[in-house]
């Protein structure tokens, strides 16, 4: 079990062995909800801790490193984003990090899990304003929305600059989101100019799966980025894929709207060290096309 209550850690074990764990206090929080066992832990050096199914979603104590990548490198790529989606990301984390631009008028989270939401309301501190005034309609520049992210990205009628995928890894209810059906969807919702970006797994001990994701995102959009950082709590290096629509250069940001956000993880200033990947994580990659 990844809980040891002997040596009072959580350890996620990934493939051959390979383990991220942390020392924790105790449990504060156990649920089996319509989609996956939820669990929040305090640790001892990072803050409270949200696992998902026995996988590390995040820790309080730099969960900036996940969400600074997720989010800001497309905001900023995106010449003006005015219509942003999210679908994931139910602690709230993700949206926080898109309202910070001055440019959004309207953001939408889609979460399949209502659970999430609410125990990350009532347990952790990344978002706990943003999520209250989600829950009780208050927020002017976003809503959220309890479903199915698939679902709804193919029924909607609406239209986006960015669309970001904030998901646990490809199984059970996410695996749909990475699918050839999906980008394609996503490829229609998005405006003459829009960029796609989704989390895509350990760089070392998923490198199949990103190929695979990166091989079918480039059946879809105009152009596909890779990129990797590390991530507090996760097997980092973590891989990222961005699918382009229209002629907006993932390449270049602004750096002017950059200055405002006062980032702490992420660097716009070095925006191409994003793309530095191992030489044959590189070479699969690029062999896959």
């Amino acid at each position: 079990m990844p809980f040891n209550r002997e040596d009072n850690a959580f350890i996620e074990w990934y493939p051959r062995g390979y383990g991220v764990g942390f020392k924790v206090k105790r449990r504060l929080f156990e649920i089996q909800t319509d989609y996956q066992r939820l669990e929040i832990y305090e640790t001892e050096g990072f803050g409270k801790l949200l696992v998902l199914d026995g996988t590390v979603q995040l820790v309080e104590v730099g969960e900036e490193s996940y969400h600074e990548v997720l989010v800001h490198p497309v905001m900023l790529a995106h010449p003006s984003p005015r219509r942003v989606l999210v679908i994931g990301g139910g602690d709230g984390g993700t949206l926080r990090e898109v309202l910070r631009h001055e440019t959004v008028e309207k953001a939408t989270m889609v979460e399949i899990d209502e659970g999430v939401v609410e125990a990350s309301y009532l347990y952790l501190d990344v978002a706990k304003d943003l999520l209250e005034r989600l829950i009780k309609g208050e927020e002017p520049r976003a809503e959220l929305v309890i479903g199915d992210g698939v679902g709804y990205l193919r029924e909607t009628d609406g239209r986006f600059d960015v669309i970001i995928v904030d998901s646990t890894d490809p199984v059970g209810p996410a695996k749909l989101l990475f699918s050839e059906d999906f980008y394609r969807d996503a490829y229609e919702k998005l405006n003459e100019r829009g960029l796609y970006i989704t989390q895509a797994g350990s760089v070392y001990l998923f490198t199949n799966e990103l190929v695979d994701a990166y091989r079918t995102m480039k059946r879809v959009f105009d152009r596909v980025y890779y990129f990797s950082f590390p991530v507090i709590g996760y097997a980092s290096p973590w891989g990222f894929l961005v699918g382009v629509k229209g002629d907006v250069d993932f390449c270049k940001v602004d750096l002017s709207r950059a200055e405002k956000l006062d980032l702490y993880y992420y660097d716009p200033r070095n925006h191409e060290t994003l793309f530095q990947m191992p030489r044959y994580v590189r070479k699969l990659l690029e062999e896959s096309t």
